[in-house]
């Protein structure tokens, strides 16, 4: 007897009060009582989100007769036994225009399915039905998913149509974002694989051409370093194409790997429009489409051994995220590079910019890339105003440490090996059948060694230094060795008080006041608004520069501040010219 599917159905209820109904039907429910739960977080994004909180109604349902259901804890509910199907429709408000959760309104619908589906707790690796139904608000919508139709299904979804689709069990079905409405789309192949574009938003005379053009030399370049020989997309395994589903706002940025897809979003000012030369901020929005996308090997089949499988209830801690984000970080721009979307000079000049934010944060010299990884859940995602002073980030300095490995790889094999190949190793080892039943994950303290067996390369004193360690990674003399020179020098010369502001009412709201600087010597706060320095007005970043260019280091100054409604007087003295900016050139010619 063919065993039936657990079933999902979301129709687009409100638009206006942006609210799906969704309906699942467990066809054999626990006889004990079936449990259901929505996950806490979505992998990818290391902050428990308590996504339960958006469910408004939920009721339950047996053959005709209802359920009595009682919530047990954040995420959990409890269905009393029943002998039949059971049935539980609720309501999930979504006005989250984020890549981690879920947006609806009457121009588009989007969702993450860690947000919007309660797993049949005990049963999650049943094969599961979605069946999406057409808005009665819109006409001409159309779903933009990398999730399988059902095809054994009379109501099989049409491509990028409403209707069932179909996913092997509960982790396939979360890992599938869906993005419905009416986006500009462009498609493309790399090395025969499809993939698509999917811009939702107000994005007049959009270049998409051109952006497809770029994406598609970075897809190209990723899929060749890791299978030289084969040239197979990673996302084969589990998806006919990938979706990079990119909402386009004025002021967004981030981005959520998935196994098949990737959310993004952008600012509008960041895409090229027909005619026109490429934005400043194009280069960026580039790179996240890179990392994203690497992601696709890098995180989603290649993973740490403590997200194998993920539990979704609690934090899955791992000391590993310097090599899952920092690698990827690194490589997101080096592909830029490689696939000729940016010139070597542009790509140093990012790599120095990466440096200039490590070395703004005082907290490097605090936390190392590997307790920093750790403590993702507590520290990274809930940073404050003293964050910088005391946090490093296993994104930037772990994309330094990858640098600094590479480096250290050539210069012991004499350029005979790199870290390309360490990442062909992991994908080969725990990647490529990762979803073939081969689902083992990277211990814990296993890089060294592997390092070392895909390069011959010993690196467990660097390692130990610069990753379990808090000393910042030698560039400097890693990269004299390759041919380049690391140079560093004020980005003003005017003296500085050491802090982070912004612009607002009245005055300088200080953001960061950075640890042992001049503000901190004088005992300024974050919080504090600047209003005026030597009885002169400060009205933004401008006015207080220009004050400054009258002084110089060690010079003495008054400064008045508001601290909450309280008026306060301080004297400070000016520190040193600063921060620093990097710059990095070359100085013999490349191999």
């Amino acid at each position: 007897m063919k065993k039936e599917l657990i079933r999902y159905q979301v129709r687009l209820a409100d638009p206006a009060g942006h609210r799906y109904a969704v309906t699942l039907t467990v066809p054999q429910p626990d006889p004990r009582g079936q449990a259901v739960r929505l996950p806490a977080w979505i992998p990818g994004s290391y902050l428990i989100r308590d996504f339960a909180r958006q469910i408004e109604s939920l009721q339950a349902r047996s053959a005709g007769d209802e359920v009595a259901v009682s919530k047990i804890d954040d995420h959990t509910w409890q269905c009393q036994p029943c002998n039949g199907p059971l049935t539980l429709e609720y309501t999930v408000y979504a006005w989250d225009l984020s890549v981690r959760g879920a947006h609806f309104d009457e121009s588009h619908a989007f969702f993450n399915g860690a947000s919007l589906f309660l797993a049949a707790i005990g049963q999650e690796s049943q094969a599961c039905l979605l069946d999406l139904r057409a808005p009665s608000h819109a006409r001409g919508w159309q779903v933009y998913t990398s999730l399988a139709a059902a095809i054994d299904e009379p109501d099989a979804a049409p491509p990028r149509g409403f209707g069932t689709y179909y996913a092997g069990d509960y982790d396939t079905l979360i890992d599938f974002p869906v993005e419905m409405g009416t986006p500009q789309c462009v498609s493309f192949e790399a090395h025969g694989a499809v993939h698509d574009l999917v811009f939702t938003g107000v994005i007049p005379r959009l270049d998409m051409q051109r952006i497809a053009d770029d994406v598609q030399k970075i897809c190209a370049a990723q899929i060749a370093l890791f299978e030289p020989e084969a040239r197979r997309a990673a996302f084969l395994d589990s998806a006919q194409r990938y979706v990079f589903l990119i909402h386009v706002t004025g002021d967004g940025y981030g981005g959520l790997e998935h196994r098949a897809s990737a959310a993004l979003a952008t600012r509008r000012d960041a895409l090229p429009c027909l005619g026109c030369a490429a934005p400043e901020g194009y280069t960026r929005f580039l790179g996240l489409v890179s990392h994203e996308y690497f992601h696709s090997w890098n995180v989603k089949r290649i993973k740490p051994a403590a997200f194998v499988p993920y539990d979704l209830t609690q934090p899955n801690h791992t000391r590993l995220l310097w090599v899952f984000e920092g690698f990827t970080s690194y490589y997101d721009d080096l592909m830029l590079l490689r696939s000729g979307i940016v010139t070597e000079p542009d790509y140093l000049k990012l790599v120095a910019e990466t440096l200039d934010q490590v070395q703004r944060s005082p907290g490097r010299h605090k936390q190392s890339v590997a307790d920093s990884s750790f403590d993702a859940w507590t520290r990274y995602y809930k940073q404050d105003e003293n964050s910088p002073n005391a946090l490093v980030s296993y994104y930037t300095k772990g994309s330094l440490v990858a640098l600094g490995l590479d480096l250290e790889i050539r210069r012991q094999t004499h350029d005979g090996r790199s870290l390309d190949d360490v990442m062909r190793l992991l994908w080969q080892r725990y990647g490529r059948d990762f979803y073939q039943d081969h689902s083992t994950g990277v211990a814990e303290d296993a890089m060294p060694a592997l390092i070392t067996e895909a390069t011959g390369a010993d690196v467990a004193g660097f390692i130990r230094r610069y990753v379990d360690g808090r000393e910042d990674v030698p560039l400097k003399a890693a990269l004299a060795g390759a041919g380049m020179a690391l140079q560093a020098k004020p980005e003003a010369s005017r003296p500085t008080l050491d802090i982070r502001t912004k612009a607002d009412a009245g005055g300088l709201r200080l953001l960061t006041v950075y640890e042992h600087g001049a503000a901190h010597r004088a005992g300024l706060s974050a919080g504090d608004l600047l209003i005026a320095a030597d009885q002169l007005r400060v009205t933004d970043s401008a006015s207080l520069d220009h004050w400054l260019e009258g002084h110089q280091p060690g010079d003495r100054a008054q400064l008045h501040v508001f601290r909450r409604d309280e008026l306060r007087h301080y004297t400070v003295r000016l520190g040193r010219p600063g921060p620093l900016k990097h710059s990095i050139t070359r100085t013999e010619p490349a191999i």
